[in-house]
C-alpha cells in the first residue's frame, strides 16, 4: 500500500482543535468553532492557507479591518502574520489550516 491515511473527526458543534498531520512536508489542522468563539490572537509561523468549508470565518491580520469568507474560500496568508480567527456569525464554523512547508523547516 503507498498511500497513507489520515482521518478527522466529523462536526458535531463543539469547539475542536486537531491535528491531522504534522511531518516535514505540511502541517494540516482541522477546527470547529462555534457562534462567538476564536482562536486565540497569534503569528503564522508558516505560510498558511485556510480552507472554509462550513459556516464563515472572520480574519483579522495585521492592523487592517476584519474581513469575513464564506464557506468555498481558501484565504492564503503570509508567514509572520498577525492573526485573529473567530466565528461572529449564527452557524458553527468548520475550516482546515494547511501550513506549507511545515513551520519545522522555519526554525
Amino acid at each position: 500500500m503507498v498511500e497513507k491515511l489520515y482521518n478527522f473527526t466529523l462536526e458535531n458543534g463543539q469547539k475542536l482543535i486537531e491535528r491531522i498531520i504534522s511531518d516535514e512536508n505540511a502541517d494540516i489542522n482541522h477546527v470547529v468553532l462555534p457562534n462567538g468563539d476564536a482562536l486565540p490572537e497569534h503569528y503564522s509561523n508558516s505560510h498558511v492557507y485556510l480552507i472554509v468549508v462550513k459556516g464563515a470565518i472572520t480574519l483579522e491580520l495585521n492592523d487592517e479591518q476584519p474581513h469575513c469568507y464564506p464557506a468555498g474560500s481558501i484565504v492564503n496568508i503570509p508567514y509572520q502574520t498577525k492573526m485573529n480567527v473567530s466565528n461572529k456569525h449564527d452557524k458553527v464554523l468548520e475550516f482546515f489550516i494547511i501550513k506549507a512547508p511545515s513551520p519545522k523547516n522555519f526554525n
